[in-house]
Protein backbone atom coordinates (compact mmCIF):
# COMPACT_ATOMS: atom_id res chain seq x y z
CA UNK A 1 0.00 0.00 0.00
CA UNK A 2 1.58 3.35 -0.28
CA UNK A 3 2.37 5.38 2.29
CA UNK A 4 -0.30 7.52 3.46
CA UNK A 5 -2.78 4.62 3.33
CA UNK A 6 -3.18 4.19 6.79
CA UNK A 7 -4.06 7.77 8.16
CA UNK A 8 -6.54 7.88 5.33
CA UNK A 9 -8.20 4.71 6.68
CA UNK A 10 -8.21 5.25 10.35
CA UNK A 11 -10.75 7.41 11.08
CA UNK A 12 -13.09 5.21 8.72
CA UNK A 13 -11.74 2.50 11.08
CA UNK A 14 -12.21 4.19 14.56
CA UNK A 15 -15.97 5.07 13.38
CA UNK A 16 -16.62 0.97 13.95
CA UNK A 17 -15.38 0.93 17.23
CA UNK A 18 -11.89 -0.43 16.44
CA UNK A 19 -8.82 1.26 15.55
CA UNK A 20 -6.13 0.54 12.83
CA UNK A 21 -2.67 -0.81 13.17
CA UNK A 22 -0.45 -1.43 10.31
CA UNK A 23 1.80 -4.51 10.85
CA UNK A 24 3.90 -5.54 7.45
CA UNK A 25 4.72 -9.40 6.23
CA UNK A 26 8.08 -10.14 5.35
CA UNK A 27 7.19 -13.63 4.50
CA UNK A 28 9.65 -14.79 1.14
CA UNK A 29 8.08 -17.21 -0.97
CA UNK A 30 8.65 -20.63 -0.34
CA UNK A 31 9.61 -19.80 3.18
CA UNK A 32 6.24 -18.29 4.41
CA UNK A 33 5.53 -20.86 7.35
CA UNK A 34 9.30 -20.67 8.57
CA UNK A 35 8.88 -16.71 8.27
CA UNK A 36 5.84 -16.24 10.13
CA UNK A 37 6.79 -18.58 13.34
CA UNK A 38 10.72 -17.11 12.99
CA UNK A 39 10.63 -13.89 11.74
CA UNK A 40 14.09 -11.76 11.54
CA UNK A 41 11.38 -8.45 13.26
CA UNK A 42 8.07 -7.74 13.92
CA UNK A 43 6.87 -3.91 13.96
CA UNK A 44 4.06 -2.59 14.76
CA UNK A 45 2.81 1.03 12.99
CA UNK A 46 0.13 2.84 15.01
CA UNK A 47 -1.34 5.74 15.98
CA UNK A 48 -1.91 8.01 18.63
CA UNK A 49 -3.73 11.37 19.42
CA UNK A 50 -0.27 13.31 21.09
CA UNK A 51 2.88 12.99 20.00
CA UNK A 52 5.39 10.02 21.62
CA UNK A 53 6.32 10.74 25.08
CA UNK A 54 9.54 8.49 25.29
CA UNK A 55 12.04 7.95 23.35
CA UNK A 56 11.56 5.76 20.21
CA UNK A 57 12.86 1.61 21.12
CA UNK A 58 16.61 0.29 20.64
CA UNK A 59 16.09 -1.71 17.34
CA UNK A 60 18.15 -3.93 19.07
CA UNK A 61 15.45 -5.21 22.14
CA UNK A 62 13.58 -7.83 21.59
CA UNK A 63 10.46 -6.21 23.56
CA UNK A 64 9.79 -2.30 23.90
CA UNK A 65 7.38 -0.98 26.60
CA UNK A 66 3.94 -0.79 24.98
CA UNK A 67 3.99 2.57 26.13
CA UNK A 68 6.83 3.71 23.38
CA UNK A 69 3.98 3.68 20.38
CA UNK A 70 2.51 7.14 21.79
CA UNK A 71 1.41 7.37 25.19
CA UNK A 72 -2.11 6.02 26.08
CA UNK A 73 -5.57 4.33 24.96
CA UNK A 74 -6.16 2.90 21.67
CA UNK A 75 -2.36 2.79 20.53
CA UNK A 76 -0.96 0.86 23.71
CA UNK A 77 -4.08 -1.38 23.44
CA UNK A 78 -2.99 -2.52 20.40
CA UNK A 79 0.27 -2.64 20.62
CA UNK A 80 -0.58 -5.35 23.85
CA UNK A 81 -2.93 -7.10 21.66
CA UNK A 82 -0.16 -7.49 19.12
CA UNK A 83 2.50 -9.02 21.64
CA UNK A 84 -0.26 -11.30 22.85
CA UNK A 85 -0.04 -12.77 18.91
CA UNK A 86 3.57 -12.61 18.61
CA UNK A 87 4.21 -14.20 21.97
CA UNK A 88 6.03 -16.87 20.87
CA UNK A 89 8.72 -14.79 18.27
CA UNK A 90 9.22 -12.02 21.24
CA UNK A 91 10.08 -14.79 23.91
CA UNK A 92 13.00 -15.80 21.30
CA UNK A 93 14.09 -12.80 21.09
CA UNK A 94 12.75 -11.25 17.95
CA UNK A 95 13.35 -7.46 17.50
CA UNK A 96 10.06 -5.75 17.86
CA UNK A 97 9.62 -2.14 17.03
CA UNK A 98 7.00 0.27 17.28
CA UNK A 99 6.75 2.88 14.83
CA UNK A 100 4.16 5.22 13.68
CA UNK A 101 1.66 4.23 10.77
CA UNK A 102 4.09 6.48 8.12
CA UNK A 103 7.32 4.39 8.85
CA UNK A 104 5.86 0.80 9.60
CA UNK A 105 4.06 1.28 5.81
CA UNK A 106 7.32 2.44 4.27
CA UNK A 107 9.00 -0.49 5.52
CA UNK A 108 8.62 -3.39 3.52
CA UNK A 109 8.47 -1.53 0.38
CA UNK A 110 12.06 0.19 1.67
CA UNK A 111 13.86 -3.36 2.04
CA UNK A 112 12.77 -4.49 -1.08
CA UNK A 113 13.94 -1.54 -3.08
CA UNK A 114 17.29 -2.16 -1.57
CA UNK A 115 17.71 -5.75 -1.89
CA UNK A 116 16.39 -4.76 -5.36
CA UNK A 117 19.15 -2.25 -5.69
CA UNK A 118 21.76 -4.59 -4.40
CA UNK A 119 20.75 -7.25 -7.20
CA UNK A 120 20.50 -4.88 -9.51
CA UNK A 121 24.49 -3.39 -8.40
CA UNK A 122 26.13 -6.67 -8.68
CA UNK A 123 24.83 -7.36 -12.41
CA UNK A 124 25.87 -3.54 -13.17
CA UNK A 125 29.38 -4.73 -12.09
CA UNK A 126 28.84 -8.00 -14.17
CA UNK A 127 28.53 -5.89 -17.34
CA UNK A 128 31.81 -4.08 -15.86
CA UNK A 129 33.75 -7.53 -15.57
CA UNK A 130 32.58 -8.87 -18.93
CA UNK A 131 34.08 -6.48 -20.57
CA UNK A 132 36.95 -5.89 -18.44
CA UNK A 133 37.60 -10.01 -18.50
CA UNK A 134 37.10 -10.20 -14.54
CA UNK A 135 34.91 -12.51 -12.69
CA UNK A 136 31.86 -10.98 -11.09
CA UNK A 137 31.67 -14.11 -8.44
CA UNK A 138 34.86 -13.64 -7.44
CA UNK A 139 34.04 -9.82 -7.00
CA UNK A 140 31.03 -10.13 -4.95
CA UNK A 141 32.69 -12.80 -3.14
CA UNK A 142 35.70 -9.97 -2.10
CA UNK A 143 33.47 -7.11 -1.72
CA UNK A 144 31.13 -9.52 0.34
CA UNK A 145 33.30 -9.78 3.34
CA UNK A 146 32.95 -6.22 3.70
CA UNK A 147 30.96 -6.15 7.10
CA UNK A 148 29.15 -2.68 5.68
CA UNK A 149 28.13 -5.06 2.52
CA UNK A 150 27.55 -8.20 3.09
CA UNK A 151 27.85 -11.47 0.49
CA UNK A 152 23.84 -11.89 0.63
CA UNK A 153 22.06 -10.67 -2.49
CA UNK A 154 25.24 -10.18 -4.44
CA UNK A 155 24.70 -13.16 -7.19
CA UNK A 156 24.69 -11.80 -10.24
CA UNK A 157 22.66 -13.24 -12.95
CA UNK A 158 19.40 -12.93 -15.14
CA UNK A 159 17.57 -10.84 -12.37
CA UNK A 160 14.88 -10.55 -9.93
CA UNK A 161 11.39 -11.17 -10.61
CA UNK A 162 8.13 -12.11 -9.09
CA UNK A 163 5.29 -10.06 -7.39
CA UNK A 164 7.32 -8.61 -4.69
CA UNK A 165 10.56 -6.55 -6.13
CA UNK A 166 9.29 -5.13 -9.47
CA UNK A 167 6.38 -3.95 -7.97
CA UNK A 168 7.12 -2.20 -5.15
CA UNK A 169 9.86 -0.17 -6.36
CA UNK A 170 7.85 1.22 -8.79
CA UNK A 171 5.22 1.90 -6.71
CA UNK A 172 7.37 3.76 -4.68
CA UNK A 173 9.29 5.74 -6.76
CA UNK A 174 5.37 6.19 -8.10
CA UNK A 175 4.38 7.77 -4.72
CA UNK A 176 7.58 9.68 -4.07
CA UNK A 177 6.70 11.62 -7.38
CA UNK A 178 3.13 12.06 -6.09
CA UNK A 179 4.81 13.68 -2.87
CA UNK A 180 7.00 15.48 -4.94
CA UNK A 181 9.93 13.76 -4.28
CA UNK A 182 10.72 11.96 -7.01
CA UNK A 183 14.23 13.12 -7.38
CA UNK A 184 15.03 11.10 -4.10
CA UNK A 185 14.11 7.62 -5.97
CA UNK A 186 15.27 8.19 -9.27
CA UNK A 187 18.32 5.83 -8.82
CA UNK A 188 15.14 3.29 -8.38
CA UNK A 189 14.60 3.48 -12.34
CA UNK A 190 17.85 2.86 -13.43
CA UNK A 191 17.63 -0.37 -11.11
CA UNK A 192 14.86 -1.53 -12.66
CA UNK A 193 16.39 -0.59 -16.29
CA UNK A 194 19.26 -3.25 -15.26
CA UNK A 195 17.29 -5.95 -14.08
CA UNK A 196 15.25 -5.97 -17.19
CA UNK A 197 18.37 -5.13 -18.82
CA UNK A 198 19.56 -8.82 -17.79
CA UNK A 199 16.99 -10.55 -19.70
CA UNK A 200 18.03 -9.05 -22.93
CA UNK A 201 21.87 -10.15 -21.90
CA UNK A 202 21.14 -13.71 -21.49
CA UNK A 203 19.31 -13.89 -25.04
CA UNK A 204 21.77 -11.90 -26.56
CA UNK A 205 24.33 -14.95 -25.03
CA UNK A 206 22.30 -18.13 -26.23
CA UNK A 207 22.28 -15.71 -29.93
CA UNK A 208 25.93 -15.48 -29.76
CA UNK A 209 27.53 -18.92 -28.72
CA UNK A 210 24.50 -20.48 -31.16
CA UNK A 211 26.64 -18.02 -34.31
CA UNK A 212 24.28 -15.19 -34.33
CA UNK A 213 21.02 -17.03 -34.77
CA UNK A 214 18.84 -19.12 -32.83
CA UNK A 215 16.56 -19.85 -35.92
CA UNK A 216 15.14 -23.68 -36.02
CA UNK A 217 17.21 -24.43 -33.03
CA UNK A 218 16.56 -26.42 -30.03
CA UNK A 219 16.85 -24.65 -26.86
CA UNK A 220 16.17 -26.20 -23.56
CA UNK A 221 14.97 -23.70 -21.22
CA UNK A 222 15.48 -25.07 -17.44
CA UNK A 223 12.84 -23.31 -14.92
CA UNK A 224 10.00 -21.15 -15.74
CA UNK A 225 9.15 -19.61 -12.18
CA UNK A 226 11.04 -16.48 -10.90
CA UNK A 227 12.71 -18.50 -7.91
CA UNK A 228 12.89 -22.32 -6.88
CA UNK A 229 10.58 -23.87 -4.65
CA UNK A 230 7.92 -21.74 -6.04
CA UNK A 231 5.37 -22.01 -8.93
CA UNK A 232 5.35 -18.43 -9.03
CA UNK A 233 5.71 -17.11 -12.49
CA UNK A 234 4.67 -13.79 -11.95
CA UNK A 235 7.65 -11.27 -13.47
CA UNK A 236 9.58 -14.02 -13.97
CA UNK A 237 13.04 -13.52 -15.84
CA UNK A 238 12.80 -17.25 -16.61
CA UNK A 239 9.48 -17.35 -18.20
CA UNK A 240 10.67 -13.36 -20.08
CA UNK A 241 14.12 -15.43 -21.48
CA UNK A 242 12.01 -18.43 -22.81
CA UNK A 243 9.15 -16.12 -25.16
CA UNK A 244 12.45 -13.93 -26.43
CA UNK A 245 14.25 -16.90 -27.46
CA UNK A 246 10.84 -17.84 -29.10
CA UNK A 247 10.29 -14.57 -30.86
CA UNK A 248 13.10 -14.97 -32.19
CA UNK A 249 12.73 -18.49 -34.14
CA UNK A 250 14.05 -20.81 -31.62
CA UNK A 251 12.45 -23.90 -30.89
CA UNK A 252 11.70 -23.30 -27.03
CA UNK A 253 11.33 -26.32 -24.82
CA UNK A 254 10.68 -25.09 -21.17
CA UNK A 255 10.59 -27.09 -17.88
CA UNK A 256 9.95 -26.70 -14.27
CA UNK A 257 9.54 -28.66 -11.00
CA UNK A 258 6.52 -26.46 -10.43
CA UNK A 259 5.38 -23.88 -12.40
CA UNK A 260 4.63 -25.24 -16.18
CA UNK A 261 0.85 -25.11 -15.45
CA UNK A 262 0.89 -21.25 -14.80
CA UNK A 263 3.67 -20.45 -17.47
CA UNK A 264 1.53 -22.36 -19.68
CA UNK A 265 -1.60 -20.56 -18.78
CA UNK A 266 0.23 -16.91 -19.58
CA UNK A 267 2.43 -18.33 -22.83
CA UNK A 268 0.36 -21.51 -24.20
CA UNK A 269 2.65 -21.27 -27.25
CA UNK A 270 5.75 -22.25 -25.73
CA UNK A 271 6.68 -26.07 -25.33
CA UNK A 272 6.56 -27.58 -21.70
CA UNK A 273 7.35 -30.47 -20.20
CA UNK A 274 8.14 -31.62 -16.97
CA UNK A 275 10.32 -34.12 -17.78
CA UNK A 276 14.15 -32.40 -17.55
CA UNK A 277 15.44 -35.61 -19.87
CA UNK A 278 12.88 -34.60 -22.77
CA UNK A 279 13.59 -30.81 -22.75
CA UNK A 280 16.94 -31.56 -23.35
CA UNK A 281 16.92 -34.56 -25.88
CA UNK A 282 18.72 -32.98 -29.26
CA UNK A 283 19.11 -29.66 -27.74
CA UNK A 284 21.28 -27.33 -29.42
CA UNK A 285 21.65 -24.98 -26.73
CA UNK A 286 20.72 -25.42 -22.92
CA UNK A 287 19.63 -22.34 -20.50
CA UNK A 288 19.45 -22.48 -17.10
CA UNK A 289 17.44 -19.67 -15.46
CA UNK A 290 16.40 -20.93 -12.50
CA UNK A 291 18.52 -22.38 -9.77
CA UNK A 292 16.77 -25.32 -8.83
CA UNK A 293 18.47 -27.69 -6.92
CA UNK A 294 17.62 -30.61 -9.64
CA UNK A 295 19.39 -28.22 -12.54
CA UNK A 296 22.22 -27.16 -10.25
CA UNK A 297 23.10 -31.08 -9.84
CA UNK A 298 22.92 -32.01 -13.35
CA UNK A 299 25.33 -34.56 -14.71
CA UNK A 300 27.49 -32.69 -17.72
CA UNK A 301 28.63 -36.26 -19.04
CA UNK A 302 25.03 -37.32 -19.04
CA UNK A 303 23.43 -34.07 -20.29
CA UNK A 304 26.27 -34.41 -23.35
CA UNK A 305 25.03 -37.81 -23.96
CA UNK A 306 21.31 -36.51 -25.24
CA UNK A 307 21.85 -32.65 -26.35
CA UNK A 308 22.81 -32.24 -29.74
CA UNK A 309 24.64 -29.35 -29.22
CA UNK A 310 27.27 -28.25 -26.42
CA UNK A 311 26.28 -24.87 -25.51
CA UNK A 312 25.21 -24.13 -21.80
CA UNK A 313 24.25 -21.10 -20.81
CA UNK A 314 24.46 -20.73 -16.75
CA UNK A 315 21.90 -17.67 -16.08
CA UNK A 316 22.11 -17.50 -12.76
CA UNK A 317 25.95 -18.71 -12.03
CA UNK A 318 25.26 -21.64 -10.12
CA UNK A 319 26.76 -24.40 -12.56
CA UNK A 320 30.22 -26.03 -11.95
CA UNK A 321 31.89 -24.38 -14.46
CA UNK A 322 35.15 -26.37 -14.47
CA UNK A 323 33.09 -29.65 -14.71
CA UNK A 324 30.75 -28.24 -17.94
CA UNK A 325 33.86 -27.45 -19.47
CA UNK A 326 35.88 -30.54 -18.97
CA UNK A 327 33.06 -32.72 -20.22
CA UNK A 328 33.27 -30.81 -23.60
CA UNK A 329 30.69 -28.13 -23.05
CA UNK A 330 30.75 -23.85 -24.31
CA UNK A 331 30.23 -22.47 -20.79
CA UNK A 332 29.04 -18.96 -20.88
CA UNK A 333 28.46 -17.25 -17.28
CA UNK A 334 27.09 -13.89 -16.08
CA UNK A 335 29.74 -11.60 -15.70
CA UNK A 336 32.29 -14.39 -15.82
CA UNK A 337 35.47 -14.68 -18.39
Amino acid sequence: MPVGTAARLRDDVRATGADLVWNPEFLREGHAVQDTISPDRIVYGVAADDPPSSPSPDPSSSASPAGDAAGCGAAARSVAVLDEVYAAAIAAGTPRLVTDLATAELVKTAANAFLATKISFINAMAEIAEVAGADVTQLADAIGHDARIGRAFLNAGVGFGGGCLPKDIRAVTARAKELGRGESLRFLEEVDAINLRRRERVVGLVVDALDGSVFGKKVAVLGVTFKPESDDVRDSPALDVAVRLKGLGAEVVATDPQGIENARARHPQLLYTPETTEALRHADAVVLVTEWRAYRDLDPVAVAEIARGSVVVDGRNVLDRAAWRDAGWTYVGMGRP
